[in-house]
């Protein structure tokens, strides 16, 4: 195969399965206050104290910088997520609302620097082959295309159900980005931890983008946290799954899949690039302050199917000057 070794009928399901189980409990800890403090405040700290410790050690898959700061990071996403969830005058403040690009760029940088140290690197480190060449360099200035096609926090809001399922909404942060995030971050995965991209590039990406797509629209970054910290927390926990079990799938280390994953990394982000700044141009938008899509249906789609909590709506109605959701609005109103 072009990209991975033979892949198994069991590893095929069970591919299936990590899948349905991070959706399954992103979705959990969305609806659920209580899940979210357990799986993303208790757990860590047991797993932390007893468990890493002897599972993520020096020399073996998990055990490298970037694994323990990713975790941790993907974590404390979750907590600044759950916090404009669920004290709602963070919502209301632009300064909080800065968050969430900050660590998704905070995010993404650490693997661009993980993509550019893998460059020279050959054979085993860290328990995972590496073949190190030029689509190290490509991916990792995708990464930092991605960084700079960030757009719209200010629009950030958060949506309550009748259930009362709180969710973080970033209406501006539509599918072309995201599809452009899913092709650099799989060919992150697949340069710098080859043999684990089977699961934990293609099937987290999916995990997250799903339910993005076809449960709650504007959700992306909200479940791309969650279902990575699910993922990071578990595979330090039990490194062997993607490195030397049953369901464990090769990657091919071929030089051309890499460099095609890489290119097609660079050319969808140099497009998102080529197209914002062309509406930032004809349109006069201020990237770090405007949505840049407000006229676009995929855009107005997010806030037809997710409205405000009552709370932000009457924040924006009252006299702190905000204007209603849809239309191109001034910055957000510090609470």
């Amino acid at each position: 195969m072009f990209l991975f070794e033979s892949i198994p009928w069991y590893s095929a399901l069970m591919w299936v399965v990590v899948v349905a189980v991070l959706i399954g409990l992103s979705e959990l800890t969305r609806v659920s206050k209580k899940a979210g403090i357990a799986l993303f405040v208790v757990l860590p700290i047991v797993l932390t104290i007893f468990v890493w410790p002897h599972t993520a050690t020096g020399g073996s898959a998990t055990g490298s910088w970037f694994h323990w700061v990713k975790v941790y990071s993907a974590l404390a996403g979750c907590l600044g997520f759950m916090a404009l969830r669920y004290i709602p005058r963070f919502a209301k403040n632009r300064y909080w609302l800065m968050f969430p690009a900050a660590i998704l760029a905070i995010n993404i940088l650490e693997a661009v620097i993980r993509d550019f140290e893998v460059y020279g690197l050959q054979g085993m480190h860290d328990g995972v082959m590496m073949v190190g060449g030029p689509w190290n360099i490509m991916n990792g200035v995708a990464g930092i295309l991605n960084i700079v096609t960030i757009c719209g926090w200010a629009g950030i809001y958060i949506s309550q159900s009748r259930r009362g399922a709180r969710t973080m909404i970033w209406p501006d942060m539509l599918w072309f980005w995201i599809i452009a995030y899913d092709l650099w971050n799989f060919a992150y995965v697949y340069n710098a931890v080859g043999d684990h991209a089977f699961y934990a590039g293609a099937a987290l990406l999916i995990s997250c983008t799903i339910p993005a797509f076809f449960i709650t629209k504007g959700s992306w970054l909200q479940h791309r946290a969650q279902t990575l910290a699910f993922w990071m927390m578990f595979t330090m926990a039990v490194p062997a799954f993607v490195g030397s079990s049953m369901f464990a799938v090769e990657s091919t280390h071929d030089p051309r899949a890499l460099f095609t994953m890489s290119a097609l990394s660079l050319v969808a982000n140099v497009a998102v690039v080529v197209y914002q700044v062309r509406r930032i141009v004809v349109r006069r938008k201020n990237p770090l302050t405007d949505e840049l899509f407000t006229d676009l249906a995929a855009y107005q789609r997010v806030l037809r199917d997710n409205p405000p909590m009552v709370e932000e709506a009457d924040a924006g109605s009252g006299s702190t000057g905000g204007s209603p959701r849809g239309a191109d609005r001034g910055p957000v109103p510090v609470a």
